[in-house]
């Protein structure tokens, strides 16, 4: 395994309150995964984006915040927990 320190990434969790959009994971849920996988593949986890709009929305604050940080440098890239793929073995 080699080491990723070197690159930085966010987190992002998101839970949406529009039941028609409803995650299956709790946002707590999905932050543990997502640290466990983190912590197993070595990677560096800079800061956590946690949102509860609907990705249906346009204008998610918490969202644009989080890609501006990776456009200034910030971290290299977004780890997020995915449905329908368990990262954690």
């Amino acid at each position: 395994m080699s080491n990723n320190f070197s690159q930085k990434f966010f987190l992002y969790a998101r839970k949406s309150t529009d039941e028609a959009d409803r995650q299956v994971l709790s946002i707590e849920a999905q932050l543990t995964e997502v640290r466990e996988y983190a912590q197993k593949e070595s990677l560096a986890i800079v800061k956590e984006f946690i949102e509860t709009k609907s990705a249906k929305q346009p204008g998610r604050e918490i969202f644009e915040k989080m890609l501006a940080g990776i456009e200034n440098g910030e971290a290299n890239g977004i780890l997020s927990w995915h449905p329908f793929v368990s990262i954690v073995s």
